[in-house]
């Protein structure tokens, strides 16, 4: 009997391990150990999908541009992944992986003197050039316009999200933190470009 009852303990005490969302999960933990960049990049070209995904239903598309949709990706994966995977590792290397408050503040801060402006500017020319294949020099002028407030917009919400990431987040997490994040913020970018375009056409 009660080697039955140790049976039945250990099927039902294994069946949220057995889970399909739980293996799934551990999986993913383990490619996420074995192979970082790789996994950052996918992780992070998946939720440039989303995002866009949902911005262009919240714009109004009746029908996902699947072009669009597929550069967001390329975005995500070719340069979101693996600049924020390098960006945490330096910031880690120059910090040595320090995680008192006044090593937080400092890590935030560069980031968003440094980072953050970078980022955003190369989204808003990215969007603009290659995803709406608009003339450079319309770019140009479009992003004159819109990239004061943009990042003005950063700086008033990024910092929190840095701060919670640097002092909260391991290491590995936090390229996919930050692009849980991301997912919402480039929704909001996404809008605010499409916006832009509505007034200009």
């Amino acid at each position: 009997m009660a080697a039955a009852g140790g049976a039945g303990r250990g099927r039902g005490g294994g069946k949220g391990e057995g889970s399909l969302a739980y293996r799934a999960w551990r999986q993913y933990l383990l490619q996420l150990q074995q192979h970082p960049l790789r996994t950052k990049m996918i992780t992070a070209g998946c939720l440039a999908g989303v995002s866009d995904s949902v911005a262009q239903k919240l714009s109004g598309y009746q029908k996902i541009e699947k072009r669009r949709l597929f550069l967001k990706m390329l975005f995500g994966f070719a340069y979101g992944g693996p600049f924020g995977h390098f960006l945490h590792k330096i910031l880690d290397y120059i910090f040595q992986g320090k995680k008192d408050t006044k090593t937080i503040a400092k890590k935030v801060l560069l980031e968003q003197v440094t980072s953050s402006p970078w980022n955003n500017l190369l989204f808003l020319f990215y969007y603009g050039y290659v995803v709406e294949r608009r003339p450079l020099k319309e770019v140009k002028l479009r992003v004159k316009k819109q990239y004061p407030s943009v990042q003005l917009s950063a700086w008033m919400f990024w910092p929190i999200v840095g701060w919670i990431n640097h002092m909260y987040m391991p290491l590995q997490f936090r390229v996919i933190f930050h692009s849980f994040v991301a997912c919402c913020w480039g929704i909001f970018l996404n809008l605010r470009a499409r916006a832009m375009s509505l007034k200009q056409a």
